[in-house]
């Protein structure tokens, strides 16, 4: 599986890496695109800038970026949430079908708006990849249930230990009962 990974991360990621290169180095390109898209999401996240062209660099840096470090394997799940988060304006924006009229850029628009939702499916299961080893979520499970069965045991074993030590007080007492004279 690990040849797997190593092939398919930098395959999954040359679409961003392409397309973040392209539009940071012409985002004015895009800008009438984005616009509609990108306004909208600044106004209800007040840490983004208010321009198209800003926000439009931001998410070709995010592209390149996470691209690039999911392509050499580094942080592929942050990475991979990073690039699905920049997809969704990106396709909002750039692939609205629904608003074209003519038939064929309509269906043109509605492979591409497909295309991105299958790389957005593909970006979804490299975030979830955890390499063969238990989720943070399972391991978390799995030692809280092991602290409850280890403080079971504990509790038995203190419980255990109390009544052989009170065993062996009662009858540290009777033998010393059975010695006094009445």
């Amino acid at each position: 599986m690990a040849i797997l990974r190593t092939v398919a991360r930098p395959l999954l990621a040359s679409v961003f890496l392409s397309g973040g290169l392209r539009t940071l180095r012409d985002p004015h390109s895009v800008v009438s695109e984005a616009a509609p898209v990108a306004l909208p999401l600044a106004e209800h996240v007040p840490q983004l800038p208010d321009e198209t062209v800003q926000l439009v660099r931001i998410n070709s840096a995010v592209q390149l970026g996470a691209g690039a470090l999911l392509a050499v394997g580094r942080f592929p799940r942050a990475s991979a949430l990073a690039l699905a988060a920049s997809l969704v304006p990106t396709t909002l924006a750039g692939h609205a079908w629904w608003k074209t009229k003519d038939p064929e850029e309509r269906a043109r628009q509605r492979v591409e708006f497909t295309k991105n939702l299958a790389l957005f499916g593909g970006l979804l299961i490299a975030a979830a990849d955890t390499h063969g080893k238990p989720s943070l979520a399972y391991r978390s499970r799995a030692a809280a249930t092991a602290g409850r069965r280890n403080a079971r045991k504990a509790g038995h074993t203190v419980g255990a230990t109390v009544s052989d030590k009170a065993h062996g007080v009662r009858s540290a007492v009777d033998a010393v009962r059975d010695r006094l004279p009445e």
